[in-house]
């Protein structure tokens, strides 16, 4: 008579035991977009440009990070399904989240403003999902995609860079450049108008930009 075999130990751990080095980076990416959330409300509390260029400058280092775990899992040759969803969900936090609160921050606070960055966001949830979801039928069999449908969504850290340099320039709160308008029960400040368009390029099917 066998003895059943009893199943396998679970080990401690062991989604950490899983992850690759690239994925590694992803995480710091997604830290760095966290961080910076924390830095644009410690910003509205203080006031200090220091706090806000901080916040600012974590963008580009998200990027940083971005870049790096994507040659890295090519490099290693640990591309998995894991790492992409674990890659779009920083994205979402450090290319998303990370320049609405911002903006919010900088004195885009009306009423319509909040709707325009909501908007931004949910564009960016949109694209990543897409992404994902049409990413093998569109490499073709390749080792990667060869273009994007819309605007990749960190290249929303030229509004970091837009908020950035009105920082230095003192038009923040109610020096935000183009000023307000009320309309109807809210305002609206011209300046958010650049996240409208930033995420309406992100969910067009028609823009196609070639993948290097």
């Amino acid at each position: 008579m066998t003895t059943p075999s009893s199943p396998p130990a679970r080990k401690h751990f062991s989604m950490i035991r899983g992850f690759h080095l690239a994925d590694v980076f992803t995480l710091g990416n997604a830290a760095c977009g966290v961080g910076a959330v924390f830095f644009a409300m410690a910003f509205m509390r203080s006031q200090s440009l220091a706090h806000f260029y901080w916040a600012a400058a974590l963008a580009p280092a998200a990027f940083i990070f971005d870049v790096l775990d994507g040659r890295i899992a090519r490099w290693r040759q640990t591309q998995s399904a894991l790492g992409r969803e674990l890659d779009s969900l920083a994205d979402v936090i450090s290319f998303g989240v990370l320049p609405a609160a911002l903006g919010f921050a900088a004195g885009l606070d009306g009423g319509w403003d909040c709707a325009v960055l909501i908007y931004f966001v949910g564009c960016g949830v949109s694209r990543l999902a897409r992404y994902n979801v049409t990413a093998e039928a569109l490499s073709a069999g390749a080792d990667k995609v060869k273009y994007f449908e819309g605007t990749p969504i960190p290249t929303s850290v030229v509004l970091v860079g837009v908020l950035a340099y009105a920082a230095s320039k003192g038009a923040l709160g109610a020096n935000v450049w183009g000023g307000a308008w009320t309309l109807g029960p809210w305002q609206l400040h011209p300046l958010v108008l650049l996240f409208a368009l930033s995420g309406t390029l992100m969910i067009s099917k028609t823009l196609r930009i070639p993948k290097f």
